[in-house]
């Protein structure tokens, strides 16, 4: 009888440990969001032409008010319980069962780096419905008037793309966001454990110091490693037909090479500063959100 009572004390425990990589991971990612909604809509209007930082945003503050910096918060916040919540989450469980098979040795990068892309193909296949309605709902309003498909809200933009194109239709673009999250995750996930090894290990780095050098660190690789591919998928996630019902881009390849020829290597950095602003906080929040999130756990003995 005891040990019955005993066991049923020790289940929930075990249970949150299972799941506890993942609600940490989406609880960050979320926070972490909520900060930098407003610069991620000014880069997504940059990749779609609409001029410089300085020109989009005084032209949104004139024509929109401040609210339109917060266009597609909804899709952006399920974005993260969805993609966020499965790549940390998968990472922090992959690499665990690594250093348990290496003996509680550090891994190598190489093998991280693995890890990392595994990780981001995770996430992105499950968060790719939520990314496609986030996109669709920031560059809504730099279409014709006649061409906007006015989503309410993140769950309005998913039923209205199913009803009008199909389940399917869901994970459009999602070969490019796949890989654009693998070479994201790649940089970001590998290079912030190695850099914790680095600044703790070897320069004898403080909590702090070493939490946000390797946040910077991870911050940096991660838009450096994954712009291009951000720039391939958001084209043809926002693209539309022209009046004969024909696309600009066949696929992810044929966006690449109409790029290449029309503006060259350079032309995939588009709008590199801002989406380096966008992306490195992020990840440096996503991080710092975690590790507070994982202290307040400690300290209250979850």
């Amino acid at each position: 009888m005891a040990d019955a009572k005993q066991q049923q004390a020790v289940a929930p425990s075990a249970a949150w440990m299972m799941v506890k990589p993942f609600v940490n991971g989406g609880a960050s990612g979320m926070l972490a969001t909520c900060v930098i909604q407003p610069i991620d809509m000014v880069k997504v209007k940059i990749q779609l032409g609409e001029g410089s930082a300085a020109t989009v945003t005084k032209k949104m503050l004139a024509n929109e008010g401040i609210g339109s910096f917060y266009k597609g918060l909804s899709a952006g916040l399920l974005r993260q319980a969805t993609y966020t919540t499965a790549r940390l989450g998968s990472f922090r469980v992959l690499t665990n069962k690594a250093v348990e098979a290496n003996e509680g040795k550090p891994l190598p990068l190489l093998q991280k780096a693995v890890i990392g892309l595994t990780a981001g193909a995770i996430g992105a296949s499950v968060g790719s419905p939520a990314d496609l309605a986030l996109i669709r709902m920031q560059a809504d309003s730099t279409l014709p008037a006649a061409q906007r498909r006015n989503y309410k809200n993140a769950f309005h933009a998913l039923y209205r793309i199913v009803a009008d194109e199909g389940v399917l239709a869901l994970w459009k673009g999602a070969g490019p966001t796949v890989v654009r999250a693998m070479s994201l995750n790649m940089g970001m996930l590998a290079s912030y454990d190695q850099s914790v090894e680095l600044f703790r290990d070897k320069l004898g780095a403080g909590e702090l110091s070493t939490m946000l050098g390797a946040s910077a660190v991870s911050g940096f690789c991660a838009s450096a490693c994954s712009l291009p591919f951000d720039y391939v998928k958001t084209q043809i996630q926002k693209m539309q037909p022209d009046a004969n019902g024909k696309y600009p881009y066949t696929g992810s390849l044929d966006c690449v090479m109409k790029t290449l020829k029309s503006g060259g290597p350079f032309k995939f950095y588009t709008g590199f500063p801002v989406y380096c602003v966008r992306i490195g906080p992020h990840v440096m929040l996503t991080w710092i959100f975690l590790n507070q999130i994982q202290k307040f756990e400690k300290d209250m003995g979850l």
